[in-house]
């Protein structure tokens, strides 16, 4: 049960969203950017550090929905979003990502845990200015996400399937407010 009265029924931060349209149309088009804009990094990467994120901040929520949309977007190699989720160092992702998520995973206790050493390993492993900068700007817009959707008990649906269906709408039309057109 959601802390504040919130649409019923309507699962995690989208709730909240349509609760305050005038700060979620603001959030939403973060995530667009972010997830879906112009980076280096690909579509699928991207939604996969979200993951990974939500994951280790125990935000079932966004883990959920975030990982159902990577594995929509990894297509053929969707297993890989659970082998991250479930062993990253052992995971088959390159050595870049790894180091990338490794930088995400310490944003996640706080920006200063994030070392020149990590810097150098993510360089080192062929990641460029951009792909750093992206993944920490993912991985502390996720914390705030994460803490949004718990922090007011938003609804986390317990059916699989239900993540299955948000991961399509979101790998196919992106982040839109709910009333919009494709949602």
């Amino acid at each position: 049960m959601t802390y504040i009265d919130v649409p019923a029924g309507v699962p995690g931060i989208r709730s909240l969203f349509l609760f305050r349209p005038d700060t979620g149309k603001h959030l939403y088009a973060l995530a667009q950017e972010l997830l879906r804009g112009d980076s280096p990094l690909t579509p699928a990467e991207r939604e996969l550090i979200a993951s990974y994120v939500s994951s280790l901040n125990q935000c079932m929520f966004c883990m959920s929905s975030h990982a159902a949309a990577a594995r929509e977007l990894y297509d053929e190699q969707s297993s890989l979003v659970d082998c991250v989720l479930s062993d990253v160092e052992n995971a088959p992702v390159s050595t870049k990502m790894k180091s990338l998520l490794q930088i995400a995973a310490r944003v996640t206790k706080s920006g200063k845990s994030v070392t020149q050493n990590d810097i150098d390993e993510a360089r080192a492993q062929g990641a460029g200015d951009r792909e750093i900068h992206d993944t920490v700007l993912i991985a502390a817009t996720f914390c705030m996400y994460n803490r949004y959707v718990d922090g007011l008990a938003s609804y986390t649906p317990s059916d699989p399937s239900e993540y299955k269906i948000m991961g399509q709408r979101l790998a196919n039309a992106g982040y839109q407010l709910p009333n919009q057109k494709n949602s």
